[in-house]
């Protein structure tokens, strides 16, 4: 069954530049999906469709068989998506641990203690407490998007959004995260959903969608 799913999408701007028509996809919880395509072709405005920070101009999208409209944006942007930023968009000044606090008080979810929370979802991305200590502008690449990662865990989100996440990183960094996310979908039954122009993520994932430009006709292809 499908965790989020896509009906004649579409999405334009200012009613004049279309940049999505009538995308059918869906996701189920467990799997890898990843989402390629040329510049231009939609790749981030779908993501931010899907994470509700646009909404669509055309068709729906459906949470849990649920239209993303009908839910409150914040509750669905804090509590069942997850967003993972190619930049990162951490906190500089705050440690590790405290960027991933933070998230979990962002989402108002109750949690007993979240420092042990946060501790155990940097674990999960092989950071240890010592790295949990420093400060993010004291972590390498690698370790900011682990921290990223973890934070987009924190409170326990369905779907896990992923925007170019290995583009800033070395070959064996980009593999070390890719495995992240394989583990996150087969042990943890999470939908991992990652935008990518990377050949080797690409062939890492378990389905791939690929977006064209609009002029051309395999726009919204499956494959």
């Amino acid at each position: 069954m499908s965790i989020l799913r896509l009906e004649n999408l579409s999405f334009s701007y200012d009613s004049r530049v279309q940049v999505l028509k009538d995308i059918n996809y869906s996701f189920e919880k467990g799997k890898v999906y990843g989402i390629v395509g040329k510049s231009g072709a939609g790749k981030t405005t779908l993501l931010s469709l899907l994470s509700g920070l646009a909404r669509p101009t055309g068709g729906k999208i459906y949470y849990d068989d649920k239209d993303i409209t009908k839910i409150d944006r914040y509750r669905y942007r804090s509590r069942y998506v997850g967003v993972i930023f190619q930049s990162f968009n951490l906190i500089p000044g705050y440690t590790a641990l405290r960027n991933v606090t933070l998230s979990m008080d962002v989402s108002g979810k109750k949690i007993p203690n979240k420092k042990a929370h946060a501790l155990e979802m940097l674990s999960k991305v092989e950071l240890n407490e010592a790295e949990a200590g420093r400060k993010i502008l004291k972590l390498s690449g690698g370790e900011q998007q682990r921290v990223a990662i973890a934070r987009a865990l924190s409170y326990d989100p369905d779907i896990i959004l992923a925007d170019e996440p290995t583009g800033n990183l070395d070959l064996g960094t980009q593999e070390e995260i890719i495995n992240i996310f394989k583990r996150l979908a087969r042990e943890e039954n999470k939908c991992v959903i990652i935008v990518t122009h990377s050949p080797e993520v690409a062939k890492n994932v378990d389905e791939i969608y690929s977006l064209a430009p609009l002029k051309a006709e395999s726009a919204g292809k499956k494959h």
